[in-house]
């Protein structure tokens, strides 16, 4: 566009058949001439016998060199909010996208549809040697369950630029089916479009988030005409997988809005992490796909994420890349699918360096449920103290992650100190973080450094700011003298709550002193170890049906079993005068008892009051719904889903037994457990060629008190991950509880980066117990799908 045309409007008139409500319309050039690229403000359409204007918005070039080189673009007039194609996305551009490539057990991008499940499917190739293993037939997958209910035929289509299964490939997919209940049986096929269609196939992955369970099938057979069988098409029997907990998920229907101000719009990668009482997401990727955050549009995502509810916060950034990459966000809307309770996120300002009020490119959010706002602002003054050691100060950057009731700060980079140079032997750095999301009382906090040392100390700060003019004036070393720091103790105050947490250190952050580690997590001193005694008190909460004969007017007795032994038989008692198990009604009752540990079993019985007699032929029965137990000193609930009917009966021998499905641990007791322990890692490269890698390899763990943070595997001196080899590392953390998943990863550095991991084995060195997480997959650019990370999941 020549320049004298900037900024011009042009107006034209046409004829066509009465289309009615105008909602899109599709706008494009040919691009020819010398000068074909375009900035388009908006679109006005007016229909004149009806006298209505229609508005697009649009904000963006079109133009094969600039943006994201598109020529055509497809607009909806403002105020739409009807179905968008590109939003609720067709089943077909689902397969091979997920909300996060770096989480794809925890997310995935659905459609609205009737008693869905989200399905992800996991195909492993043939080995390459064997001939004709790959096909490029279409294939396809059917889940069966009871009563010959099943879903209808799910293809399986290949994402673009792929238009064959090849040999030694790994395909993942993700596709929506009814919910039919119990898997039974899989079939896998395809639809053998040539005679000479061969498929091998090695293995196969089911996955279904929203019931916790993954599937696996060693299946090493050929569905071909002319090998094997003549198969094209096989069933898969359930109970020939092998069944891997990855725990349960919720959907949440997600809507992002983008503000209806001039270039609200974006093109930058947007992510977001969630936060809730019982504790928080992975950071996940929010597809842009083409058209979403656009000015004044809504984005609608399902998403499935652990049952982390009652939510508390959002943390929502961008990478600040693109040809746009300033955003307004206006808020975010998160449905729970399960309970229907909708929690608002309210922003109203531009994730931006250069614009807005806040002059950054990410936030958190409070959520607001029934108009109430479940955090509070606070200011966060962090207090560090450098030891009085020789060599005890540093010269590095240094960072901090606070960790709370209410989740976590994010990294926290500490910058401007009251001390121009910080961290020295003695000092006390002071610095303070306004506007912050408070996160109640505190459990611990991880910190670390980046290990480089700057000859310009004056200045080190400025070498992380990459807009830095004069960076070239700043000389940084990968490490040395000055870069281990001795740290007595890191103090945070709540300005809020008007308390200060204490967290004690008096150790090395040192690659070349004591245990070589340069991050640690250091507990809370405020939260005492209690002193727990034999005894305690428990809270039996008892949830009746709503069916006409659920009540009843007799007693209930209740017995239950922990880790530390059983509890005796405590009844229940109902009274004429003041009732109890009523259709619907929730009863509390009250015990002191020994402490038991852990529940994980109630036995639930049914017996008349007063011990007066009746017949068995009109013996009542009780309809209990659920049952939650709450240990009284240390808050621990424990949930129990009966839903079952207890007969009346004279006998203690009759019972129905119950085992414990959702332990809800309070924050008093997470603290409780948060104590140095050191973990024995044990990594086995696979026995194939190929197998070792040269490349850095990260581990992080996570377990029922969180997760490790990324920890670097490496021994000085000594050729790791070789092929067939077995490496140990000790790593020292806060105990992380139960484990119950590892990320593994490498740096895709050096030339011989692919590396086929065997299996992770983790020992807590202070109880003895270790968990075995297989992997038997290649972590590699170049082969299989071509990840260099693996989510593993304990094998039990």
């Amino acid at each position: 566009m020549t320049d004298h045309l900037v900024q011009q409007v042009d107006t034209f008139t046409m004829e066509a058949v009465d289309l009615g409500q105008v909602f899109k319309i599709k706008i494009r050039h040919d691009n020819t001439m010398a000068s074909p690229d375009w900035y388009l403000e908006k679109v006005e359409v007016v229909d004149v016998d009806l006298e209505e204007n229609y508005l697009f918005v649009c904000e963006r070039w079109l133009s094969k060199t600039k943006e994201d080189k598109k020529i055509e673009r497809t607009l909806f007039v403002k105020g739409y909010e009807g179905d968008r194609s590109s939003i609720y996305s067709s089943a077909k551009n689902l397969h091979g996208s997920t909300l996060s490539v770096r989480n794809i057990n925890n997310s995935a991008l659905t459609k609205k549809g009737k008693r869905k499940s989200i399905i992800e499917d996991t195909i492993e190739e043939g080995p390459s040697q064997e001939r004709d293993a790959g096909t490029n037939s279409r294939v396809y997958i059917i889940i069966m369950g009871p009563m010959r209910i099943q879903t209808s035929r799910m293809w399986l289509d290949l994402p673009e630029g792929k238009n064959a299964f090849l040999p030694g490939s790994m395909e993942k997919f993700q596709v929506m089916g009814l919910d039919v209940g119990e898997i039974k049986k899989i079939e896998l096929g395809h639809d053998g479009a040539t005679p000479e269609s061969c498929w091998l196939v090695e293995e196969l992955e089911i996955s279904v988030p929203t019931k916790g369970i993954m599937y696996v099938f060693r299946c090493k057979c050929w569905l071909a005409k002319d090998r094997g069988d003549g198969l094209t098409a096989r069933v898969f029997n359930i109970l020939d997988a092998e069944a891997v907990q990855i725990g349960q998920k919720i959907s949440y229907e997600i809507t992002v809005i983008t503000g209806d101000v001039q270039n609200g719009g974006t093109d930058a990668n947007i992510y977001m992490s969630v936060f809730g009482a019982n504790g928080s997401t992975e950071e996940m990727l929010l597809h842009k796909n083409g058209d979403r955050f656009e000015r004044g549009q809504q984005d609608t995502f399902s998403i499935v994420i652990a049952d982390i509810a009652p939510l508390r916060k959002i943390r929502i950034c961008t990478d600040n890349k693109g040809y746009r990459p300033d955003w307004f966000l206006d808020k975010v809307i998160m449905l729970n699918q399960a309970t229907q309770e909708m929690t608002t996120f309210t922003y109203n300002d531009w994730l931006s360096k250069t614009r807005g009020t806040k002059r950054s490119t990410s936030c958190e959010l409070a959520a607001v449920i029934d108009d109430e706002v479940m955090m509070e602002k606070t200011t966060y003054i962090i207090t560090v103290k450098t030891s009085d050691i020789s060599g005890a100060g540093t010269d590095a950057n240094v960072f901090l992650i606070i960790f709370g009731e209410h989740g976590d700060t994010g990294t926290l980079a500490l910058k401007q100190s009251n001390n121009s140079n910080k961290f020295e032997r003695k000092s006390t750095d002071i610095f303070k973080f306004p506007d912050m999301l408070s996160l109640g009382d505190l459990s611990k906090v991880r910190i670390w450094h980046d290990n480089k040392v700057y000859a310009n100390t004056h200045n080190k700060d400025e070498n992380d700011n990459k807009n830095v003019a004069n960076a070239a004036l700043i000389n940084f070393y990968p490490s040395g003298p000055g870069a281990g720091w001795h740290l007595e103790y890191v103090e945070v105050k709540d300005e809020a709550m008007e308390e200060t947490f204490r967290f004690p250190c008096d150790r090395w952050l040192a690659k070349s002193e004591n245990d070589g580690q340069i991050i640690r997590e250091l507990p809370c001193a405020n939260n005492d170890i209690l002193d727990l005694s034999d005894r305690t008190r428990y809270e039996i909460l008892t949830v009746t049906g709503e069916g006409d004969d659920a009540e009843t007017k007799e007693n209930v007795w209740v017995m239950f079993e922990g880790k530390k032994g059983k509890s005796k038989e405590f009844t229940l008692e109902n009274s004429s005068k003041k009732r109890k198990f009523l259709r619907g009604a929730k009863d509390k009752f009250e015990f002191s008892s020994k402490n038991v540990g852990d529940i994980a079993t109630i036995c639930v019985g049914h017996c008349p009051r007063d011990g007066r007699k009746f017949s068995s032929k009109n013996a009542a029965e009780w309809h209990v719904k659920e049952i939650i137990i709450t240990e009284k000193e240390l808050g621990n609930k424990y949930v129990f889903q009966c839903n079952a009917r207890i007969r009346l009966s004279h006998k203690r021998d009759e019972f129905k037994a119950f085992e414990c499905t959702k332990i809800m641990e309070s924050f008093a007791s997470k603290v409780r457990s948060l104590v140095p322990v050191k973990y024995e890692i044990i990594v086995i490269t696979g026995d194939v060629k190929g197998a070792g890698t040269d490349a850095n390899v990260s581990i992080t763990i996570y377990g029922t008190n969180g997760d490790s943070g990324s920890h670097r595997l490496k021994h000085k001196f000594r050729n790791l991950f070789e092929r067939g080899n077995t490496d140990r590392f000790i790593l020292e953390m806060l105990d992380l509880g139960e484990l119950h998943k590892v990320k593994i990863e490498h740096d895709n550095s050096n030339a011989n980066a692919g590396w086929m991991l065997e299996r992770v084995e983790i020992t807590n060195t202070a109880t003895g117990v270790t968990t075995i997480f297989p992997c038997g997959k290649w972590l590699d650019r170049k082969k299989g799908d071509g990840q260099i990370f693996r989510e593993l999941f304990p094998k039990y």
